[in-house]
């Protein structure tokens, strides 16, 4: 491949990550502004800071949003690296302009349960796809990266721990009912992020141990059209040779997997478990018939 040829496709990809973070952080202005802010539920970390700072103090949420994520934009470029910290800068200036022009349009909905539901979707599908292209939306994530190092304490517990906090605080500033349907509107948001960067479709891995591995192998690649990789094992208590078959397949073929797997030998040991990312190899997902 060409110089030239690698600088076109470099100039893709940041393309790419450019119009995708930029949508990410439209749809995170909307689910505030039209959503979420109008009904008096909060999103966990900085944001959630930032909603309650602009309703006690009248100022407006972009300020808030920009100003807070700063200090930790700045951290995240020292631990992190330029590209994420570029990346994240990014977002989150488009994602507080976003909220100064949304603020004066009116909210779809002044009924909370659905504010909650409908804001939590976009917001979370917002968030996501800024976090699947290289970028962040929220310092809170920069601060639980750094102190994984430092205390035993994962990214996740991490996070968790803040926004539970954050998220409580909302039913001294507003009231309780609203803290409860800000803990709905974070958990589908919290759902929705995962979805979007990991897709419906995810796969499955698989790994088989029988005595009938090589029938099994072969129904595999004949009846499912899936390459199989044979393993070699050794049983920890009887110290015997086995046969370990391992093959990674879509969601829609895990039933169809284990009927097969059941008719050639009942008594296999059979463990299923879900993977993110599947990449390389003779992998390609496709529609089940």
């Amino acid at each position: 491949m060409s110089t030239l040829q690698h600088h076109r496709l470099s100039r893709l990809d940041v393309l790419r990550r450019i119009t995708f973070i930029t949508l990410g952080a439209i749809l995170v202005a909307v689910g505030l502004e039209i959503f979420l802010v109008p009904n008096q539920i909060i999103d966990g970390g900085i944001v959630g800071i930032s909603i309650i700072s602009s309703y006690l103090t009248g100022l407006p949420l972009g300020l808030f949003l920009f100003l807070l994520n700063l200090p930790f934009l700045i951290l995240g470029y020292k631990q992190i690296g330029k590209t994420f910290a570029i990346s994240t800068l990014y977002g989150v200036s488009v994602m507080s302009v976003g909220t100064f022009l949304l603020h004066p349009v009116s909210p779809l909905t002044v009924e909370p349960f659905l504010a909650a539901i409908f804001g939590g979707v976009i917001l979370g599908v917002g968030v996501g796809m800024v976090i699947r292209f290289g970028g962040s939306l929220d310092g809170t994530e920069i601060v639980a990266i750094v102190f994984n190092k430092r205390l035993p304490l994962s990214v996740g517990e991490t996070v968790m721990f803040l926004n539970l906090f954050i998220l409580s605080s909302a039913g001294f500033v507003y009231t309780w009912d609203r803290a409860m349907y800000s803990l709905i509107a974070y958990y589908i948001a919290f759902k929705m992020i995962d979805i979007t960067i990991e897709g419906f479709d995810e796969s499955k891995a698989v790994w088989i141990i029988s005595e009938e591995s090589m029938e099994i192998g072969a129904a595999i690649m004949s009846r499912l059209g899936r390459g199989v990789t044979y393993l070699n094992g050794e049983g920890g208590f009887t110290g015997g040779s086995k046969k370990v078959i391992f093959c990674v397949i879509t969601r829609l073929e895990e039933a169809k997997m284990k009927a097969i797997v059941n008719e050639l030998d009942p008594a296999a040991f059979l463990a299923v478990g879900n993977i993110h990312d599947v990449k390389g190899g003779r992998f390609k997902k496709r529609d089940i018939h």
